[in-house]
C-alpha cells in the first residue's frame, strides 16, 4: 500500500485553508492546516512531514521566516509557497530562503495537485521518505518507535534524544545550526537549554561510539554535524 504524503498547510485565509485541506484530503494526502506560521512551526518540530505548503503573508510569522527556520532543520523538505503577490522580487526571496516552488493566487486546484507531483517527482525521486529503520552507519536507528540498537541491546531513547538524534540524521554530513535546533527541541535558545542541549548531545556521543566511523563534531560558532564515513 502506497503511503499518504504527510503536507503541512500553513494559511491564514480560513475559508482557502479549509478549501485546500479539504481538496488535498480528497485526493489522498494526509494533510495537516495552520492558521500561522508559529503555529506550523510548532507543528513541524512536533510532527513528521513530508511536504510543506505555505502562504507568505500570515501573522505572528510569515512565510518566508517559517521556511528559513524549517531549512535549518531540515535541508530536503520540499516547499512550495502560495502568494497573492506576483511579484519578482517576492519570488527571488523566496526561493532564497529555500522554496521549491511558488503558486500565485488565484490559482486552480489542478495546477496546485501539477506542481505538488513535479516538486515531488523531482525531489523525492523514487526515495522512500517513510523510513520506519535506518542506519547510521552500522547502528540501527527506528526514529518513529525512539529505538536505537547498539552492541546488541535496544535502547529506548527519550524524546529529547530523538528528536536530536532526527535532526543530525536529516542533516548527516552538513551543519546543524545550535540555535535553530534549540528553538525545535527546547522551544527557547537560552543559555540554560543550551547547556541541556550539550549534555543531550554527549549522551548521543556515547550511544554511537561502538561504530569509529561515526562522530558528532562541533562547528564553532554554527552548531553540530554527524560525520558518518562510507
Amino acid at each position: 500500500m502506497e503511503k499518504k504524503l504527510a503536507i503541512l498547510l500553513a494559511e491564514d485565509d480560513e475559508n482557502l485553508g479549509t478549501l485546500l485541506s479539504t481538496y488535498l484530503s480528497s485526493k489522498g494526502f494526509k494533510v495537516t492546516l495552520r492558521r500561522d506560521g508559529q503555529e506550523a512551526l510548532d507543528e513541524f518540530n512536533a510532527t513528521k512531514f513530508d511536504f510543506c505548503i505555505f502562504d507568505v503573508m500570515m501573522p505572528k510569522m510569515d512565510g518566508f521566516t517559517l521556511a528559513k527556520e524549517i531549512r535549518e532543520l531540515d535541508k530536503k523538505i520540499p516547499i512550495l509557497f502560495l502568494t497573492a503577490k506576483d511579484m519578482k522580487e517576492d519570488k527571488l526571496k523566496g526561493f532564497d530562503v529555500g522554496a521549491d516552488d511558488y503558486l500565485t493566487k488565484p490559482f486552480s486546484m489542478e495546477e496546485l495537485i501539477a506542481r505538488i507531483g513535479a516538486i515531488v517527482r523531482r525531489t523525492m525521486g523514487d526515495e522512500n521518505n517513510d523510513q520506519t529503520e535506518l542506519f547510521i552507519g552500522k547502528i540501527k536507528y527506528e526514529p518513529e518507535l525512539r529505538l536505537i540498537y547498539t552492541d546488541g541491546e535496544v535502547k529506548k531513547l527519550t524524546t529529547k534524544e530523538n528528536q536530536l538524534l532526527n535532526l543530525l540524521v536529516k542533516n548527516k554530513n552538513e551543519v546543524l545550526d545550535r540555535q535553530a535546533t534549540l528553538r525545535a527541541v527546547w522551544g527557547d535558545d537560552n543559555y540554560f537549554n543550551g547547556r541541556s542541549m550539550d549534555v543531550y548531545i554527549a549522551k548521543l556521543r556515547k550511544l554511537l561510539k561502538e561504530d569509529e566511523n561515526i562522530e558528532i563534531m562541533n562547528v564553532h560558532g554554527k552548531g553540530f554535524k554527524l560525520l558518518v564515513k562510507e
